[in-house]
């Protein structure tokens, strides 16, 4: 555990990649196997179960400590980690013990299983027994909150670094279902296994935001242009005469999305497609809360299949036959896609993605005006040459989305951030107008300047009307900008309405509160995008 807190103070004391990937690629050369590989688990978001609840290790704590509950929960919103307040305030240890990371670990799933009691007492000899820095990372593993300033990218370019492998084929390597349990450093990492997991994805090739008038792109013959699907971005595996979905999160969906096995009566063995899965009406994608209602289920009851039915828009082919086709230019994989799926019938769930043609790019900014009649973010341009990369590439892959709607909002509540945010008020809840009344609609948490967040928590303190618990109730009096993706009917809010990704344009100090927008001016957005 030493060699891991010390990897941990490493890369948290450095913001520079070069200094995080040295740091990494030396701890996967001298650590133990099973740690190496819990590490790798640990960094992809493969985390052990939570063996206690925060309020169990509040009390705990608070207890071990000698200090009152509600001092713990004051210092929390200070420090802005719960981790790194605990270790903070518990006693220095009496004994340190040099055990692994993988030691630890084990000790925290006994502990999951463990009586309530029995599970206090192995916690507080745990804290007994750890400096302050592992302490810390200890209980980032008890809360399942562990997360580090380490992209699965950056991981796999240390891990080449650390055994002379190809980058690319370890990205492959570290997709799909594996757990420390089922496999081992040597099998995942150094083995050559032709026949590996049939279900496992390909990394998936990402795309950076336009950031220039495409014209600069140059010609407009390089380049293919597909509508920008308001889905959720996944790759239909067929291998082993089985059907896999996964998700660009490394989700496995198939069991949500029953309705696509049927892929396994018209597609051959052998083949990966990437595309998009969407709610589909007959003719065209459905919104997005349509899809959304469908997720977190572990069976989708038969209403919801009716309602919102399922297919998945392809618009990549990178494995046929068995062979990976991802070193092809986009033009070819594009060709093979539609040679496979042009004569599927119409009730098949897999459709290509249409391309869209344009001869200027003129013409195609006339197209991309249209994207949200085809329920469609925006455009994504790709070059016509370009092999799928893993991760993004700036130069192959472009998301041209549309600009965000917006409506002007008023403040009426604020609550502090976390992390490094937590001396800052950062979450806040906005209204509009319902008559004479502020309904409030929307909540958002990014947008604002660190000197305008250092202004607004200085004036919340100030206005503050009432407190609940962490939530401060503010006087009435600024006008924010809120831009977001989409909007939605939600029974389940107070104004009847849900936004799409809301997040604060501009502070509006121009205007005042009494012309801020109405409900009636959200319901008009929800009958015109809705």
């Amino acid at each position: 555990m030493k060699a891991f807190a010390a990897l941990f103070s490493s890369i948290d004391q450095t913001t520079k990649t070069s200094a995080k990937t040295a740091a990494l690629a030396e701890y996967f050369k001298t650590a133990p196997d099973p740690d190496k590989l819990w590490t790798i688990a640990l960094f992809s978001g493969r985390r052990p179960r939570r063996a206690v609840t925060t309020t169990q290790l509040r009390e705990w704590a608070a207890e071990r400590a000698g200090l009152p509950l509600w001092l713990v929960e004051e210092c929390y919103p200070i420090v802005g980690d719960l981790a790194e307040t605990l270790a903070l305030l518990l006693p220095p240890p009496t004994q340190q013990e040099d055990r692994s990371l993988t030691f630890w670990i084990n000790h925290l799933r006994e502990m999951s299983r463990a009586e309530p009691e029995a599970r206090k007492t192995a916690l507080l000899s745990a804290w007994d027994r750890l400096g302050t820095t592992e302490r810390f990372l200890f209980n980032k593993l008890i809360t399942g909150g562990f997360r580090i300033g380490i992209s699965q990218k950056l991981m796999t370019r240390a891990l080449a670094q650390a055994t002379g492998q190809d980058e690319a084929v370890l990205a492959h390597k570290l997709m799909g279902a594996w757990t420390p349990d089922d496999t081992s450093f040597h099998a995942l990492i150094e083995a050559d296994d032709p026949a590996a997991d049939d279900s496992r994805p390909y990394p998936f090739c990402l795309a950076h935001a336009l950031d220039t008038p495409p014209d600069a792109l140059g010609a407009t013959e390089a380049w293919q242009a597909e509508w920008k699907w308001d889905g959720i971005r996944g790759q239909m595996i067929l291998r082993g005469g089985a059907l896999h979905l996964w998700s660009r999160g490394e989700d496995l969906m198939t069991d949500r999305f029953p309705e696509l096995a049927r892929a396994l009566d018209f597609l051959p063995q052998g083949c990966v497609l990437d595309g998009e899965v969407v709610a589909w009406d007959g003719t065209q994608p459905m919104p997005f809360n349509a899809l959304q209602a469908r997720l977190g289920r572990k069976t989708v009851p038969k209403k919801l299949l009716r309602e919102a039915p399922v297919i998945l828009l392809a618009y990549d082919l990178l494995e046929a036959g068995g062979t990976d086709l991802r070193a092809l230019p986009l033009q070819d994989r594009r060709a093979r896609l539609e040679a496979l799926l042009q004569a599927l019938p119409p009730d098949a769930p897999v459709r290509a993605s249409p391309c869209l043609g344009f001869d200027s790019w003129a013409a195609l900014a006339d197209i991309r005006t249209r994207a949200r009649d085809t329920r469609a973010e925006g455009l994504m341009l790709k070059r016509r040459d370009s092999p799928y990369l893993a991760g993004r590439r700036k130069g192959d892959w472009w998301k041209w989305k549309l600009d965000p709607l917006s409506v002007d909002a008023v403040m009426i509540y604020a609550q502090q951030g976390h992390g490094r945010r937590a001396n800052l008020f950062t979450d806040f809840t906005f209204a509009v107008w319902s008559g004479n009344d502020l309904v409030p609609f929307a909540k958002a948490y990014s947008g604002l300047t660190d000197a305008e967040f250092d202004e607004i928590t200085r004036w919340v303190r100030k206005n503050t009307l009432q407190r609940f618990g962490p939530v401060r109730h503010v006087r009435p009096e600024h006008v924010f900008e809120i831009a977001f993706e989409g909007i939605h009917a939600s029974p389940r809010h107070k104004s009847g309405i849900a936004l799409r990704f809301p997040r604060m344009a501009r502070w509006r100090r121009d205007k005042p509160v009494q012309e801020a927008n109405s409900l009636d001016d959200l319901r008009a957005l929800l009958a015109e995008h809705g």
